[in-house]
């Protein structure tokens, strides 16, 4: 069981373990990422907060292999990103923010070869499409072209395939734009059912509102460095409304690069 600044977190299983990540673009004078560490158990639902530019995304690409990073070390499940990719990409689903998709395939087209990357039977697949599309609800347009669809429905589409195979680690970018309001409300209870269900979920915002409905922890980024990591329930306790102290902390971050 470990203990922390914010408390005693459970001792349930690692699902992601980061060491000291750093990664720097080779045009940026400092890092994107500097000095991060985090680590996400089975059953959390865990939101990176942070403006346009802190390091959110960068932090998950690099999470998912898709970025090479300069050091530290990330395990998924015990398996190394860097050592074990394979191993470790078969335990996530990712969503990034710009649903980059093949659009001359179909909806189904493109779930139907998800199901095939991760080894997901015909059978399987085709009834957690069913459960799938009942929360995301495009039914007969699964068979229209992806290119016909709109940002919204491109979203869906994504996250259907990106679940397929049942991950044990759901990983989201901006997750709850383009959804509408209807969309969102259903994917936040399926969110809270999925990490209730013994999964993780880690998702990047810059909306407060977001987080603080949907996360079990907020994690708040800027320029790179994890400033605040706490538990939901024990910070609306103390202090209260979380949006006003993302805010204030912005406004303290703006006045000490203003006396520099």
């Amino acid at each position: 069981m470990e203990a922390t600044a914010q408390g005693i977190i459970s001792e349930k299983t690692p699902t992601i373990e980061i060491s000291n990540l750093v990664k720097q673009y080779p045009q940026t004078a400092a890092p994107s990422v500097n000095d991060f560490s985090l680590t996400c158990r089975e059953g959390e639902i865990v939101g990176l907060l942070g403006h346009n530019g802190a390091g959110k995304s960068t932090t998950l690409k690099c999470v998912t292999g898709i970025l090479p990073f300069n050091s530290g070390s990330i395990k998924i499940c015990g398996y190394d990103i860097k050592s074990a990719p394979v191993k470790a990409k078969l335990c996530f689903g990712y969503v990034s923010d710009k649903h980059d998709v093949f659009v001359k395939m179909t909806g189904l087209q493109y779930i139907n070869f998800m199901a095939d990357a991760y080894g997901v039977n015909k059978s399987d697949c085709l009834q957690r499409l069913e459960e799938l599309d009942g929360l995301f609800s495009l039914g007969e347009r699964l068979n229209e072209p992806i290119s016909n669809y709109s940002h919204g429905m491109r979203q869906k589409v994504c996250m259907m395939g990106s679940l397929i195979h049942r991950p044990k680690l759901w990983i989201l970018d901006e997750p709850m734009i383009g959804l509408d309001p209807h969309t969102s409300s259903k994917v936040s209870g399926f969110m809270r059912d999925y990490a209730d269900g013994g999964n993780t979920i880690i998702f990047s915002s810059h909306n407060v509102g977001s987080v603080q409905k949907i996360c079990d922890r907020a994690v708040i980024i800027n320029k790179g460095v994890k400033t605040d990591d706490f538990r939901l329930a024990d910070f609306h306790a103390e202090k209260g409304d979380l949006e006003d102290y993302f805010l204030s902390r912005a406004a303290e971050d703006a006045a000490e690069v203003s006396a520099e």
